[in-house]
């Protein structure tokens, strides 16, 4: 009998063999992996069914090991989010740390805003991060940067005319990188 983790490795290799699997096939199986996982965890945490400590052990194992299956990035992915985000960084770098820096308020960031708000941005992002809840290190960073500003001098404090922007960008990047995202797929799977 093979080892769960055996089985695993070998259930990954059978998805990312696409020559002599239909994509379809692919996804539904994720999605009954997906589903199976989602029960077993509800086993685990509901209280309708009496469980040995045992048995809900085994099943978080059996859970945990279920994740592999559907909750992975294949190297290349994570290697081409890493080279985007650097080059993006790289090149925008400076755009960023004005407008974070000089432009949310009517005065230039001091040292004491600045500690606040990095404080507050990293606590906020590593509790997200421990619930697994998603967020926007930019968007948390620019809010506490414009409660710093905000706590030091009032609301008059804030530069709308950046507010507004941030706000525009924050509400256009979703559809943006949707429609971005659908147009890449359907060029990409005209050559894959």
């Amino acid at each position: 009998m093979l080892s769960l983790d055996t089985l695993v490795t070998k259930t990954k290799s059978e998805i990312a063999l696409k020559d002599s699997k239909k994509a379809s096939d692919v996804f539904l199986f994720r999605k009954h992996v997906q589903t199976i996982n989602k029960d077993i965890k509800a086993l685990v945490t509901g209280h309708e069914v009496n469980l040995s400590e045992s048995d809900r052990k085994e099943l978080k194992e059996s859970s945990a090991s279920l994740s592999k299956v559907t909750d992975y990035a294949p190297v290349w992915v994570i290697a081409a989010i890493s080279i985007a985000l650097g080059l993006g960084t790289m090149i925008g770098w400076k755009r960023i740390v004005l407008t974070i820096g000089e432009k949310i308020g009517k005065e230039h960031l001091n040292y004491a805003q600045g500690a606040t708000a990095e404080i507050v941005a990293a606590t906020t992002i590593g509790l997200s991060t421990g619930l697994g809840l998603p967020v926007s290190t930019t968007h948390v960073l620019s809010s506490g940067i414009a409660g710093a500003m905000v706590a030091s001098k009032g609301a008059g404090n804030l530069n709308k005319g950046t507010l507004r922007s941030i706000a525009l960008a924050w509400v256009l990047t979703l559809p943006v990188c949707i429609t971005l995202s659908f147009l890449l797929f359907v060029i990409l799977h005209l050559f894959v």
